[in-house]
């Protein structure tokens, strides 16, 4: 009998999220289709074993984990292409968002990832548009922001756009972030809502602006080595299940917000809805940015999603 081919994901979060869910969804799968040629087991959140959150990158690209998922800004040092899809106010609405990670966009992410870190991408999780929480006050303008110690991921883009805002943006990590935000020594960090509950931020932070100013995804990256030395009918079919799981999760991920939504009003967290114009000038605050862009990663990126 042939030795039963290993596969461990890991994660960074409670085995409730969409994330972690959508992990057991490739892994049963997996597990109909292949019975004992299969042997699958799971981390759900690292972080419960001393690791810091970004530690899910190493674990995966040296083999200790199978298959992982993190934040695409965590990959900006190495992959500075990714800063692209970090810019503010780049997509509308989960439509278009969704439209170009599954299309060009993300078939010219998935090809830098790989050509220079030990992964094969499986596919792209929803991390979904992110908001501002703070500790201090209301936030309608970029001048609410002035000074405010705000936490963002470790992304120069991320950074910038924090910076043009008037804010004092903090790169680090998950771990640091939530002793920062408990110990008040952070003011400020941005998450979508259901990050934001699943974290217990909400129980800190009692301002809440639905900014909408990043969307992320999560790459689904898997120990390369480990996938090209599988039978291919076992690849074909993990990659068939990630398909079907990234629907999955976002169907979700909107069911997370409308809850975390309500969770942080059942906390006393007061919600600011930002006006037409109220996002204009955020929006307007972060032009620079654009230029930016345009001379750090050229016009290709751009033509991508057709703009």
């Amino acid at each position: 009998m042939r030795e039963a081919v290993e596969i461990r994901f890991g994660g960074y979060g409670p085995a409730t999220t969409s994330f972690s869910r959508s992990l057991k969804f490739i892994g049963d799968g997996l597990e109909a289709r292949f019975g004992d040629r299969v042997d699958v087991k799971y981390v759900w959140n690292i972080m419960d074993l001393g690791y810091r959150g970004e530690d899910i990158l190493w674990l995966v690209e040296s083999g200790v984990l199978t298959v992982g998922y993190q934040s695409s800004s965590y990959l900006t040092d190495r992959v500075p292409e990714l800063g692209f899809v970090d810019l503010p106010f780049l997509f509308s609405n989960n439509d278009d968002a969704r439209t170009a990670i599954d299309g060009a966009l993300g078939r010219f992410l998935t090809k830098t990832i790989e050509d220079r870190i030990n992964y094969r991408i499986l596919g792209y999780f929803e991390n979904g548009f992110r908001h501002i929480s703070n500790r201090l006050r209301p936030v309608r303008t970029p001048a609410d922001l002035v000074g405010m110690r705000i936490r963002v991921l470790p992304s120069d883009v991320q950074a910038r756009t924090f910076e043009l805002l008037g804010a004092v943006p903090l790169k680090m990590d998950l771990t640091e972030a939530l002793a920062g935000v408990v110990d008040g020594s952070l003011d400020a960090q941005e998450n979508p809502l259901a990050n934001t509950v699943t974290y217990g931020v909400h129980a800190y932070h009692r301002y809440h602006t639905l900014s909408n100013h990043f969307y992320i995804s999560r790459p689904i990256f898997s120990h390369r080595d480990s996938v090209d030395a599988w039978p291919e009918d076992i690849r074909a079919a993990m990659y068939d299940l990630t398909r079907q799981a990234t629907a999955f999760q976002r169907n979700l991920a909107e069911k997370e917000a409308r809850d975390a939504y309500k969770e942080i009003e059942k906390e006393g967290g007061e919600f600011v809805n930002l006006t037409e114009a109220e996002n204009a000038a955020f929006a307007d605050a972060v032009k620079p940015q654009y230029h930016e862009a345009r001379r750090d990663f050229g016009g290709d990126a751009f033509r991508l999603i057709g703009r």
